[in-house]
């Protein structure tokens, strides 16, 4: 079971984050997802890292969920989902408005010196049309971590279907 949450990143956050991703981790701004034991899942990333545009607003860090996950790539599902897309018109607008989701949140979570920074070094359409994970073309799929980890934090409609087809939920402890 996960539970969303908005947590500032703590010395021993950051620890435990850095034993799960094998580096020191740059730009968190907050866990934002933890399974029932307080385990970081999923992190919010700030937009504006080293004056560059990240394009992960939510970072997976959970290892069991990455593992899982890339089985379920590995399988060829982002084919599956991509021709789900082109077949099914209203998964394709609710697809859509988990991409705007992911923008507003960026947005959103973005204070007023990183919008400054962003308006001056000319970023502000990359963070106002990327969406989940940096993409362009909201009618592809790149990356099902990205999805799923928006799913645990935001509005994704990617992440129910992960749910139901392949029980990642049911992973979580």
């Amino acid at each position: 079971m996960y539970k969303r949450a908005d947590i500032a990143p703590t010395p021993e956050l950051i620890e435990r984050i850095e034993l799960q991703i094998g580096r020191a981790p740059r730009g968190i701004q907050a866990v934002t997802a933890t399974d029932s034991l307080g385990t970081p899942l999923v992190v919010r990333m700030h937009s504006i890292v080293d004056k560059k545009p990240f394009p992960t607003l939510y970072w997976m860090t959970s290892n069991l969920l990455k593992k899982e996950i890339s089985h379920v790539e590995a399988r060829g599902e982002i084919k599956s989902l991509e021709e789900r897309l082109i077949e099914d018109t209203d998964f394709l607008a609710q697809y859509h408005a988990s991409h705007q989701d992911y923008v507003d949140q960026r947005w959103h979570y973005m204070d007023d010196e990183e919008r400054a920074f962003a308006e001056q070094a000319g970023f502000l359409k990359l963070l106002k049309e990327k969406g989940i994970g940096g993409i362009a073309n909201w009618d592809s799929v790149r990356c099902l971590h990205t999805q799923y980890a928006h799913h645990l934090c935001g509005q994704n409609v990617v992440g129910p279907w992960m749910d139901g087809t392949f029980g990642i939920a049911d992973l979580i402890p």
